[in-house]
C-alpha cells in the first residue's frame, strides 16, 4: 500500500478493514511516533520544531506556522496546515482521516482531532470508519476540546473549552458543553 493509494481510500469513507490497511498503518504509525519523540523529548527551536513538523506531515509547513510541544499523531501524513495557525501543548491529531486547520487557526492545550470511528455493531467494532474534520479561516479551539470525524468548523467560529463537537458548526458561531451546542452567534 502507498499513501497515495491509501490517502485516495480514506477519501470513500469505507471501513479500514484489510491486513493490508492495517499493516500500512502499523508502519505509518511507528514513523509517527519516531518523529514526535524527537520532537517532544529535548527543547527545539521553533524552525527546529517546523522541520521535524514538515518530515512528519510530508510537506513544507508555512514558516508562521507555530507549534508549543509536546504534540502528538499516530499518522502524521494527512494533516494540512495553513499561514498563521497555532497549536499549543499536548494536543493530540488522529489524522487518517484527514485534519485541515484554516488560515489563522489557534489550537489550545490538550485538543483532539478523533478523524476514525469503530462500527457500532460488536461484530463491526474492530473496524474504524474514517472522516476528516476541517477548521475554516480563523477558528479558535478552547483548551481540552475534542473535535470528532466527519465535522466542519465555519470561518471565525469558536469552540469553547472543554467542548465535544460532534456537528458541524457555522461560521461565526460560539458552541460549548458535551455535546456542543450553539450558545451564540456574532
Amino acid at each position: 500500500m502507498t499513501l497515495e493509494r491509501f490517502l485516495d481510500y480514506v477519501k470513500t469513507g469505507q471501513a479500514l478493514s484489510s491486513d493490508e490497511i492495517h499493516q500500512f498503518m502499523d508502519a505509518m504509525s511507528g514513523e509517527a511516533r519516531r518523529i514526535t519523540f524527537r520532537l517532544n523529548t529535548a527543547y527545539c527551536e521553533p524552525a527546529e520544531v517546523r522541520a521535524l513538523l514538515s518530515e512528519l506531515f510530508g510537506y513544507t509547513v508555512p514558516e508562521t506556522f507555530r507549534v508549543f510541544p509536546p504534540f502528538y499523531t499516530d499518522f502524521g501524513k494527512n494533516i494540512r496546515v495553513s499561514e498563521n495557525v497555532f497549536i499549543n501543548a499536548c494536543c493530540h491529531f488522529q489524522d487518517h482521516g484527514g485534519v485541515t486547520l484554516g488560515e489563522g487557526c489557534q489550537i489550545g492545550h490538550n485538543v483532539v482531532f478523533a478523524t476514525l470511528n469503530h462500527g457500532i455493531e460488536p461484530e463491526d467494532r474492530l473496524h474504524t470508519y474514517p472522516a476528516p474534520i476541517v477548521l475554516g479561516k480563523g477558528v479558535w479551539v478552547g483548551s481540552n476540546s475534542t473535535i470528532l470525524q466527519g465535522v466542519t468548523i465555519g470561518d471565525y467560529a469558536i469552540v469553547a473549552a472543554g467542548a465535544v463537537v460532534t456537528k458541524d458548526v457555522p461560521a461565526r458561531t460560539v458552541v460549548g458543553g458535551v455535546p456542543a451546542r450553539v450558545i451564540k452567534q456574532f
